[in-house]
Protein backbone atom coordinates (compact mmCIF):
# COMPACT_ATOMS: atom_id res chain seq x y z
CA UNK A 1 0.00 0.00 0.00
CA UNK A 2 1.60 3.75 -0.47
CA UNK A 3 2.40 5.91 1.68
CA UNK A 4 -0.32 8.51 0.22
CA UNK A 5 -3.22 5.64 0.52
CA UNK A 6 -2.38 4.67 4.00
CA UNK A 7 -2.25 8.17 4.99
CA UNK A 8 -5.90 8.91 3.48
CA UNK A 9 -7.09 5.49 5.13
CA UNK A 10 -5.87 6.32 8.30
CA UNK A 11 -7.13 10.43 8.27
CA UNK A 12 -10.27 8.48 7.62
CA UNK A 13 -10.66 6.26 10.10
CA UNK A 14 -9.57 8.70 12.42
CA UNK A 15 -12.38 11.18 11.35
CA UNK A 16 -14.82 8.30 11.73
CA UNK A 17 -13.49 7.65 15.49
CA UNK A 18 -14.03 11.28 16.29
CA UNK A 19 -17.64 11.61 15.79
CA UNK A 20 -19.36 14.10 13.73
CA UNK A 21 -18.70 17.42 13.17
CA UNK A 22 -21.09 19.81 14.41
CA UNK A 23 -22.21 22.28 11.46
CA UNK A 24 -22.35 25.33 13.76
CA UNK A 25 -20.01 24.94 17.20
CA UNK A 26 -21.63 24.67 20.27
CA UNK A 27 -20.50 27.65 23.00
CA UNK A 28 -18.29 26.29 25.60
CA UNK A 29 -20.56 26.22 29.10
CA UNK A 30 -19.64 25.64 32.26
CA UNK A 31 -22.12 23.92 34.92
CA UNK A 32 -25.89 24.52 35.45
CA UNK A 33 -26.17 26.42 39.13
CA UNK A 34 -30.07 27.18 39.14
CA UNK A 35 -33.01 24.84 37.42
CA UNK A 36 -36.10 26.67 36.58
CA UNK A 37 -39.41 25.48 39.16
CA UNK A 38 -41.77 25.46 36.49
CA UNK A 39 -40.65 26.08 32.70
CA UNK A 40 -43.70 24.12 31.72
CA UNK A 41 -47.21 25.82 32.48
CA UNK A 42 -50.26 23.63 32.02
CA UNK A 43 -52.80 26.43 31.78
CA UNK A 44 -50.67 27.78 28.85
CA UNK A 45 -53.03 27.41 25.46
CA UNK A 46 -50.14 24.68 23.74
CA UNK A 47 -51.13 24.54 20.73
CA UNK A 48 -51.48 28.39 20.23
CA UNK A 49 -47.75 28.59 21.66
CA UNK A 50 -46.72 26.01 19.02
CA UNK A 51 -48.35 28.06 16.19
CA UNK A 52 -47.11 31.20 17.22
CA UNK A 53 -43.42 30.11 17.53
CA UNK A 54 -43.25 28.21 13.73
CA UNK A 55 -44.72 31.27 12.38
CA UNK A 56 -41.51 33.40 14.56
CA UNK A 57 -39.80 30.40 13.47
CA UNK A 58 -40.45 30.41 9.49
CA UNK A 59 -40.24 34.57 9.64
CA UNK A 60 -36.51 34.78 11.03
CA UNK A 61 -35.88 31.41 8.95
CA UNK A 62 -34.57 29.60 12.21
CA UNK A 63 -35.76 26.32 13.50
CA UNK A 64 -37.99 25.22 15.63
CA UNK A 65 -37.37 23.61 19.12
CA UNK A 66 -40.67 21.94 20.64
CA UNK A 67 -39.43 20.61 23.63
CA UNK A 68 -42.35 18.22 25.46
CA UNK A 69 -42.02 17.54 29.13
CA UNK A 70 -43.26 18.17 32.50
CA UNK A 71 -42.42 20.31 36.26
CA UNK A 72 -42.61 16.43 37.56
CA UNK A 73 -39.65 15.62 35.66
CA UNK A 74 -36.11 16.19 36.37
CA UNK A 75 -34.65 15.55 33.17
CA UNK A 76 -36.91 18.01 32.16
CA UNK A 77 -36.13 20.54 34.11
CA UNK A 78 -32.39 20.07 34.14
CA UNK A 79 -32.71 21.09 29.99
CA UNK A 80 -34.96 23.72 30.22
CA UNK A 81 -31.90 24.91 32.99
CA UNK A 82 -29.33 24.23 30.50
CA UNK A 83 -31.28 25.95 27.54
CA UNK A 84 -31.68 29.00 29.93
CA UNK A 85 -27.79 29.54 31.25
CA UNK A 86 -26.55 32.57 30.36
CA UNK A 87 -23.84 31.27 27.48
CA UNK A 88 -26.25 29.17 26.17
CA UNK A 89 -28.87 31.49 25.82
CA UNK A 90 -27.78 33.96 23.14
CA UNK A 91 -26.82 30.98 21.10
CA UNK A 92 -30.01 28.87 21.15
CA UNK A 93 -32.35 32.04 20.29
CA UNK A 94 -30.10 33.01 17.76
CA UNK A 95 -31.04 29.87 15.98
CA UNK A 96 -34.38 28.04 17.62
CA UNK A 97 -37.49 29.48 18.20
CA UNK A 98 -37.87 27.42 21.81
CA UNK A 99 -41.92 26.84 22.94
CA UNK A 100 -41.86 24.41 26.32
CA UNK A 101 -45.09 22.10 26.07
CA UNK A 102 -46.24 20.52 29.02
CA UNK A 103 -47.58 16.90 28.35
CA UNK A 104 -48.92 16.41 32.09
CA UNK A 105 -48.26 12.63 33.12
CA UNK A 106 -48.21 11.74 29.03
CA UNK A 107 -51.59 12.72 29.07
CA UNK A 108 -51.71 16.68 27.62
CA UNK A 109 -51.24 17.80 24.28
CA UNK A 110 -50.15 14.71 22.90
CA UNK A 111 -51.85 15.60 19.68
CA UNK A 112 -49.24 18.41 18.82
CA UNK A 113 -46.61 15.27 19.18
CA UNK A 114 -48.64 13.69 16.78
CA UNK A 115 -48.44 16.38 14.22
CA UNK A 116 -44.79 16.16 14.20
CA UNK A 117 -44.80 12.24 13.91
CA UNK A 118 -44.61 11.21 17.38
CA UNK A 119 -46.55 8.10 18.17
CA UNK A 120 -45.97 8.09 21.78
CA UNK A 121 -43.66 9.06 24.55
CA UNK A 122 -40.85 6.62 25.49
CA UNK A 123 -39.85 9.31 28.43
CA UNK A 124 -39.73 13.33 28.57
CA UNK A 125 -38.34 15.16 27.68
CA UNK A 126 -38.99 15.09 24.61
CA UNK A 127 -37.06 17.53 21.70
CA UNK A 128 -38.74 18.03 18.16
CA UNK A 129 -36.62 20.32 15.67
CA UNK A 130 -38.61 21.85 12.60
CA UNK A 131 -37.31 23.42 9.86
CA UNK A 132 -38.80 26.76 8.83
CA UNK A 133 -40.23 24.36 5.61
CA UNK A 134 -42.13 22.44 8.10
CA UNK A 135 -39.54 19.09 8.47
CA UNK A 136 -38.75 17.36 11.19
CA UNK A 137 -35.51 17.15 11.44
CA UNK A 138 -34.37 15.09 14.24
CA UNK A 139 -37.38 11.99 13.38
CA UNK A 140 -34.99 9.40 14.98
CA UNK A 141 -33.84 11.62 17.80
CA UNK A 142 -36.09 12.98 19.27
CA UNK A 143 -35.93 10.96 23.06
CA UNK A 144 -31.73 11.79 23.14
CA UNK A 145 -32.44 14.23 25.81
CA UNK A 146 -34.22 12.04 28.16
CA UNK A 147 -31.31 11.12 30.46
CA UNK A 148 -30.53 14.75 30.58
CA UNK A 149 -29.29 14.57 34.14
CA UNK A 150 -26.89 11.64 33.46
CA UNK A 151 -25.09 14.14 30.43
CA UNK A 152 -22.77 16.53 31.17
CA UNK A 153 -23.94 19.98 30.54
CA UNK A 154 -21.68 20.35 27.38
CA UNK A 155 -23.09 17.14 25.77
CA UNK A 156 -26.67 18.41 26.09
CA UNK A 157 -25.95 21.64 24.16
CA UNK A 158 -23.77 20.22 21.74
CA UNK A 159 -26.72 18.01 20.80
CA UNK A 160 -28.52 20.87 20.35
CA UNK A 161 -26.24 22.37 17.88
CA UNK A 162 -25.61 19.01 15.98
CA UNK A 163 -28.94 19.84 14.61
CA UNK A 164 -28.64 23.01 13.24
CA UNK A 165 -28.37 22.41 9.29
Amino acid sequence: MSRTRRTLLLGAAAACLAGPVLAVPAPRIGRLTKVPRHPYDASRDADADVKAAAARAKKAGKLLLIDFGANWCADCLILAGIMEMPEAKPFLERHYEIVHVEVGRMDRNLHIAARYGMAGFKGVPAVVVVSPRGKVLNQGDVFVLANARAMSDQAVIDKLASWIP
